[in-house]
């Protein structure tokens, strides 16, 4: 353990020395060439000190603590570096960027106000057609939802009006003295036209559902 702990630590001051390098990068490809590097040592950091928390578990009671809080001072080191690598990237990706705008800048060509606004209706144009074809969905899709809510109600009222047959049949049927049999087949027919209700419920939902799609 204490030779790989050693070989992490020393691979952790070279990365810290690398990340000066980094940031002292002149040209881009070198720069990103050198976070390549970086990111592979940062890696191979971490891969020890996987290895590094099976072993510590392999120590004595006595010394499990000490090698334990070690390791853990190396998680964070590495934790550190990775971040300031991070920082790095993005302060390069920022600097890139703003080259890029600039040079995209000095590069455009004006144009006359005529033109401009020649340009500037082509844009508008496929926006209101856009604005109108939405607006068109979504008042199709307020049509739908009506008449989904009115489905519904009727179903609900049907529902109602199942549940109420099915306690006069049971009533009927307890005066006239039907056998549990025939009981039995009333209750499974009154299962059945739920399941058919939920069904039609789920289809209704689903062609709901494709008439938005097609709208939108």
């Amino acid at each position: 353990m204490e030779s790989l702990y050693h070989q992490t630590n020393l691979s952790l001051q070279e990365i810290h020395r690398n990340l000066g390098m980094v940031e002292r990068a002149i040209s881009a490809t070198d720069a990103q060439k050198l976070e390549s590097e970086v990111q592979t040592q940062i890696d191979h950091v971490i891969s020890n000190c996987e290895r590094l928390d099976i072993l510590v578990m392999k120590e004595p009671p006595t010394r499990r603590a000490n090698a334990k809080m070690r390791v853990s001072q190396l998680k964070y080191d590495c934790q550190h570096l990775q971040s300031s690598l991070r920082q790095l990237q993005h302060k390069r990706y920022v600097k890139e960027q703003e080259e890029s705008e600039r040079e995209a800048l000095l590069s455009r060509t004006f144009t006359t106000n005529d033109a401009a606004s020649a340009q500037a209706s082509v844009m508008i144009d496929p926006a209101l057609q856009h604005h109108s074809r939405l607006t068109d969905s979504n008042r199709h899709m307020d049509d739908l939802l009506a008449h989904g809510g009115s489905i519904l109600t009727n179903l609900r009222d049907q529902r109602a009006t199942l549940k109420g047959a099915h306690r006069r049949l049971l009533d009927l049927a307890n005066t006239l003295g039907l056998s549990n049999t025939v009981m039995r087949l009333i209750e499974n027919r009154t299962s059945q036209d739920k399941t058919i209700m939920v069904l039609l419920m789920l289809a209704c939902v689903v062609f709901m559902y494709l008439v938005w799609r097609y709208f939108t």
